[in-house]
């Protein structure tokens, strides 16, 4: 029962850790293919904005295609698609490698999530997503900043290079071990799927998680470089950062999977509360470490806590179409995601490095404004079925 979870799980630390581990790379890709930061953060947009325009229709398709087979399938894409950024030899080839993955993606997220649902049952949601979430999480604990460690030791192309070997051996694992799938035998016709669009209470999670991710990601999308920059740490010392940001993620991966499962809207406007203050706080205490370890231990732990709520409050919100709810997720989390790394280095190029937390915080600050318009849907569940 716990098995197909955990391969599943396993799985999503390479497919996360493909979108994410450029986060850490940016400053060495920018240096090798002589772009400037904001315009190499620009592949954090790519990726993201990709996702967002094609998940949901991708995710909709590809809902009736047996599971074993199209996540072997995704694994194989995402380990070409790496090999193919390992040897880009310019920012145009480099892009390219990026737009592949993603659109695959949103696909295995949402159809995994779904699956793991059937598993537990719908009661235990949050709990079989964090257990799905745990690779997430796994991708910022080590695979972000180990990958940042490859790149510090043996350059950035490696840790593609890395990441394309590991992609490669979870699809023989997959095909190993994971058994073959029922799909539902009552499947939800696209119509119907995208039919939820048109509730302004569906409308409304998906403009949430968009805002929630545009605050996240407009400060750490650059968070490798305000800790080169800023703090004047070197490669080595930023990876081990980042590997303390991943790992305090674990406290918030639980702690997200037991406070959605109670009240999704309310474990939204907590989280970000907790993490503007994270946000706020950390230029101030950069030559601090005290002040700059729980600096990014809080945020951290609302981060890790805030991919898993936002992602299973959508599917708490559509229960009759979860995983066509957890594409919009993604899609409309991604499209936060390239507009924070907009925002972040239209920020750093008018404000400077410095001012990109307080320029996050105040996002977040509206999502949680938001959070509150939609309780008054429904203050219990805040269901678009309601």
């Amino acid at each position: 029962m716990l098995l197909p979870i955990f391969l599943l799980s396993a799985a999503g630390f390479t497919v996360l850790t493909t979108e994410f581990v450029i986060v850490g790379l940016l400053p060495a890709i920018a240096r090798d293919l002589q772009v400037s930061i904001p315009q190499a953060g620009l592949l954090v947009t790519l990726f993201a904005f990709t996702v967002a325009a094609f998940g949901p229709f991708l995710t909709a398709w590809f809902a009736r295609v047996e599971r074993r087979k199209l996540f072997i399938r995704l694994l194989v894409m995402f380990g070409l698609a790496n090999l193919l950024a390992a040897f880009a030899p310019n920012i145009w080839v480099m892009g390219i490698a990026r737009l592949i993955p993603a659109l695959g993606l949103p696909v295995f997220w949402a159809l995994a999530s779904e699956t793991a649902v059937d598993i537990v049952g719908p009661q235990h949601a949050g709990r079989a997503i964090a257990r799905i979430g745990f690779g997430i999480v796994c991708a910022t604990v080590f695979g972000i900043p180990v990958g940042t460690l490859i790149s510090d030791a043996f350059g950035w192309r490696s840790a593609f290079a890395v990441l394309a070997i590991i992609a490669f051996a979870k699809a023989l694992l997959l095909f190993i071990y994971l058994p073959k799938t029922q799909l539902h035998h009552q499947q939800v016709s696209l119509r119907s799927q995208f039919k939820i669009l048109r509730n302004p209470l569906m409308q409304g999670h998906v403009l949430l998680s968009i805002l929630v991710f545009s605050g996240m990601f407009t400060a750490y999308t650059y968070l490798a470089d305000i800790l080169e920059r800023l703090a004047g740490f070197d490669g080595t010392l930023v990876g081990w950062c980042l590997m303390g940001f991943g790992a305090v993620g674990l406290l918030g991966n639980s702690l997200g999977g037991r406070a959605v499962d109670r009240h999704p809207l309310i474990a939204s406007m907590v989280f970000c509360l907790f993490m503007v203050g994270g946000m706020v706080a950390l230029v101030p205490n950069i030559h601090s470490i005290l002040g700059l370890t729980v600096a990014l231990g809080v945020w951290g732990v609302t981060q890790a806590a805030l991919f898993l709520v936002s992602h299973v409050r959508l599917m708490k919100a559509a229960p009759h179409a979860p995983a066509f709810a957890a594409s919009l997720n993604i899609a409309g989390g991604n499209l936060g995601i390239g507009l924070g790394a907009m925002i972040g280095g239209r920020v750093i190029d008018t404000l400077g490095l410095g001012s990109v937390g307080f320029a996050a915080a105040g996002l977040i600050v509206v999502s949680i404004l938001l959070a509150l318009w939609l309780m008054t849907f429904n203050p219990n569940v805040a269901c678009a079925d309601s």
